[in-house]
């Protein structure tokens, strides 16, 4: 008498399980993989407009003390950096006029101290910072930095 093996195929079965468990794997690792350069990618976004805000401060202080914004009242420019830094940045300066106790050079007239209050906003847009229209999509980038200086004499 002859034994039948019915066996046969049970090998088939475990491989192909195992190809589909290492698909699986595969595909999580693909998807961890474009998650993690979209934060990487996310992430040096923010630090260069951070950077674009910091020079646009700066740039701001130089024009209202040493520039033509002397009296800085209300006025703003945006500058395209985006050959730099791939943002623009959005300045405005304000100032208010203070008499602050007595001059030290002349102690019958009061001391007066402007102080220059002076806002920069760096995106990634294409036009003006804020952006509210891209503000909602995934790949914008904002920050903003302030700066509050006095022209002591």
């Amino acid at each position: 008498m002859k034994r039948v093996n019915r066996q046969n195929g049970f090998g088939m079965i475990s491989i192909v399980i195992v190809l589909v468990v290492l698909a699986a794997l595969g595909a999580a690792l693909v998807r961890l993989s474009n998650a993690a350069r979209q934060t990487v990618d996310q992430e040096l976004m923010a630090a260069r407009a951070e950077q674009a805000a910091k020079a646009g401060a700066q740039w701001g202080l130089y024009r209202a003390l040493k520039g033509s914004w002397t009296q800085c009242a209300g006025v703003s420019q945006t500058l395209d950096l985006t050959a730099d830094f791939g943002t623009r940045v959005t300045v405005r300066c304000d100032s208010k006029l203070y008499s602050e106790g007595a001059d030290p050079v002349r102690p019958d007239q009061p001391l007066s101290l402007r102080i220059y209050t002076i806002g920069a906003v760096a995106c990634n847009s294409g036009g003006q910072c804020p952006d509210d229209a891209r503000a909602r999509q995934p790949n914008y980038v904002e920050r903003s930095v302030t700066v509050r200086v006095t022209d002591l004499p």
